[in-house]
């Protein structure tokens, strides 16, 4: 995954130095916005394959610059947050962030959580949303791979990548016990070495978009202690 473009949105000059340098080296091109406005003219202007977001940034935050992007763009985003900033974590991933890495944090590591995420963009042959082929359908649920598309009752659901992949395979194994191991490595990769909360976070928005009544979910179900199950 070298050559990538890769913007860094960040307003700490010791954080934009080590990753300019370190990102470098790692084969990325990089980018650098220092304030939440920047960012959103940089997004533009750049096209980046990738945004490396902090969370705290002056003049627009980083939640809101990534539902911005979100409006227009299924670009990857990763979301850098404060360790103790747990809430920052799961408003990030809930605001269509991909995934997120917390401070201090090894610029290798970094790097491979990015080339986790790029292999897995709608933009990359490697993508998983291309697993199985044409349109399936379940109950009042319908998904088109090729054309990116979900509905429920004839009706669209936006949905960004983390969540389409999810529901792809949610789907396919419609009536299945998933573990959760599997779903991990499946959307976000055997080499995955990120809180396994986010994938909990995925499921809790996509009941807020699919269920009558996500607190008591009837299609995407929890099987202690296993994983979840979609029901026919």
């Amino acid at each position: 995954m070298s050559d990538a473009v890769v913007l860094v949105v960040e307003d700490e000059p010791s954080f934009v130095e080590a990753l300019n340098v370190g990102l470098a080296r790692e084969g990325f091109t990089v980018h650098v916005a220092v304030d939440g406005a920047e960012a959103l003219e940089k997004f533009d202007a750049v096209s980046p394959d990738l945004v490396l977001l902090d969370v705290m940034l002056p003049k627009l935050s980083g939640l809101d610059v990534c539902r911005q992007i979100r409006k227009k763009s299924r670009t990857p985003i990763i979301m850098v947050t404060a360790k103790s900033a747990e809430i920052d974590t799961v408003v990030g991933l809930e605001v269509g962030a991909d995934d997120y890495v917390t401070k201090p944090y090894r610029i290798r590591e970094l790097a491979a959580r990015m080339r986790a995420v790029l292999r897995r963009s709608p933009e990359t042959p490697e993508s998983s949303v291309g697993l199985g082929s044409g349109a399936i359908e379940v109950g009042s649920v319908s998904l088109d791979p090729d054309a990116f598309r979900v509905t429920l009752d004839g009706d669209d659901v936006v949905l960004p990548l983390k969540e389409f992949e999810l529901l792809h395979l949610l789907l396919i194994n419609a009536g299945r016990v998933l573990q959760r191991e599997t779903l991990i490595d499946r959307i976000w990769g055997y080499d995955y070495v990120g809180d396994t909360k986010t994938l909990d976070v995925h499921i809790k928005r996509l009941r807020s978009k699919l269920e009558a009544d996500p607190s008591n979910p009837v299609l995407i179900t929890t099987i202690r202690g296993l994983g979840y199950k979609y029901t026919r």
